[in-house]
């Protein structure tokens, strides 16, 4: 993939949130997918993402998915693979019907008000309209250490709904599932105000932070759950 794609795929904080992309990309037999569903797509990347690999993909999201998500979309040839749908992820209309539900970022905010028995929902909606089999490629933000809590309270507009995941949560969250891997990545990476920052930030990461630190103190978690 060009870095203009990923840039497309990722949106934000590029280089951090990417590791998810790479993993998924090398873990999954994608010859085995024969649909596959995005839970809060917004601009709709990884249902790009999908649909560029041949996917038929359900790009979703609470309302007005196809309003913010066609802009991106019709910069690439994938017009009859993705199909718009508003759907609530708390009440999916689906059964044992996805190879894949993949989803970024959307947990806190599903969770906000301290709600984590609502968090929990989503998972429970996601193993139910998976295929037995099916995949869930999850990326997601994390309580993180002490400092990213004191910097979201500080900076952060919306410190006072998103729900940050502790990660014993997470795994908590994907029980129902048969099997799971999850992974942790950044530290310093968030903490830049603009991209090119973040990108810095990130790089450091790589190269002693992510190494050096504890899981814990990591704001990304990503992975694979198999129902």
């Amino acid at each position: 993939m060009t870095e203009k794609l990923i840039q497309d795929i990722i949106q934000w904080d590029v280089r951090s949130w990417s590791k998810a992309l790479h993993y998924w990309d090398k873990t999954v037999n994608w010859s085995s997918v024969g649909n596959a569903l995005e839970l809060g797509g917004r601009e709709g990347g990884l249902s790009l993402w999908l649909a560029l690999k041949g996917i038929p993909v359900i790009c979703s999201d609470l309302e007005n998915v196809k309003q913010t998500a066609l802009p991106l979309h019709s910069k690439y040839p994938v017009k009859n693979l993705i199909t718009y749908e508003d759907l609530n992820a708390l009440a999916l209309p689906y059964e044992n019907h996805f190879d894949i539900i993949v989803f970024k970022s959307i947990i806190g905010g599903i969770g906000r008000k301290d709600s984590p028995g609502t968090q929990q929902k989503v998972f429970d909606e996601i193993y139910k309209a998976l295929k037995p089999g099916g995949k869930l490629l999850f990326a997601e933000n994390m309580k993180a250490s002490a400092l990213h809590q004191k910097s979201r309270q500080l900076f952060t507009e919306w410190k006072d709904y998103w729900h940050y995941v502790p990660a014993e949560d997470m795994k908590a969250y994907l029980q129902a599932f048969s099997s799971f891997t999850m992974r942790f990545t950044g530290f310093l990476g968030t903490f830049g105000r603009n991209e090119r920052q973040k990108q810095i930030l990130a790089a450091a990461d790589d190269v002693i932070f992510n190494w050096s630190c504890p899981d814990s103190w990591k704001y990304i978690a990503y992975g694979i759950a198999v129902k």
